[in-house]
């Protein structure tokens, strides 16, 4: 697919993966529609990439209210008649036991992360296959490959967003349209910083122990998975993990599909090693 003078439609655009698809995708040459419910960094976002000759409008949007999201599609038709891609990036976080969170907080997951990838995608369809040849990259994790626990509404929101494209690819043959489902490892983002800490389970102490660890753990950049994600969209690729840790847990979870559990404890039982230098 060539993405020269294509329009790209990124949610989650202010920060992160969001604004480095931005920034990569205006470098190929694409007119961009930025959407995020931050709005100062939806407009850095959009004057880092009218400095380096690029066009992207910018649409204040909270993925997790579905009159919101319908109101942004019609918002970017409006300004820009064609969509050609939807990248569906829009992501947040919270750290809580099952049995201590608040539903108001499980919600504010699913809402973000699972409904509002299903809300702009349903909202964007009809202009997408009226195109001809279109592409919608939803974002998962690797937390949509294994279970964690302290992260089961992340886990939901992501196992949940495999489960919609895989089935989404399979009624969009022969339309012209096609789907990727992205599983990224651990990417240097503020996903961490902006996330909700509830939790008392003793794996982690506090907030900042949540951003100390992804920090730790993220090996890859938000600009090396743009990159990555740019590379499905051209090839049209299904499925797409990033970073060796994405690989690692992909192999992890088909060989040991209930054992990978007793691995991932041992791990989080070098938490306090990996937390010394914080």
């Amino acid at each position: 697919m060539d993405l020269k003078h294509k329009t790209v439609v990124v949610t989650g655009a202010a920060s992160g993966i969001g604004r480095a698809l931005g920034l990569k995708l205006a470098e190929a040459g694409c007119r961009l529609a930025l959407g995020d419910i931050d709005v100062k960094g939806l407009a850095e976002t959009a004057d880092m990439i009218t400095k380096i000759n690029g066009h992207a409008s910018i649409h204040p949007v909270d993925t997790g209210n579905r009159d919101q999201v319908y109101a942004f599609a019609e918002s970017v038709i409006g300004h820009h008649g064609n969509v050609h891609v939807l990248v569906n990036n829009a992501g947040v976080t919270l750290t809580a036991l099952i049995a201590e969170m608040e539903d108001a907080d499980f919600e504010w997951v699913m809402n973000i992360n699972f409904w509002g990838m299903v809300h702009a995608t349903r909202a964007f369809l009809p202009k997408l296959k009226s195109t001809g040849k279109a592409h919608i990259v939803n974002v998962s994790s690797v937390f949509g490959l294994c279970g964690i626990p302290t992260q089961a509404a992340y886990n939901s929101s992501k196992f949940a967003i495999r489960g919609f494209t895989e089935s989404l690819n399979q009624e969009l043959k022969g339309s012209g349209v096609s789907a990727t489902v992205v599983f990224p490892g651990g990417i240097l983002t503020n996903i961490a910083k902006n996330g909700r800490f509830k939790s008392n389970s003793g794996l982690v102490r506090d907030k900042s122990d949540v951003v100390a660890l992804h920090e730790k753990l993220s090996f890859t950049s938000a600009d090396t998975a743009a990159k990555r994600i740019i590379k499905a969209i051209q090839k049209q690729e299904k499925r797409v993990l990033i970073g060796f840790d994405a690989h690692l847990f992909d192999i992890i979870q088909r060989v040991f599909p209930s054992g990978y559990q007793t691995i991932l404890n041992l791990l989080i039982s070098k938490r306090d090693h990996l937390l010394k230098n914080k």
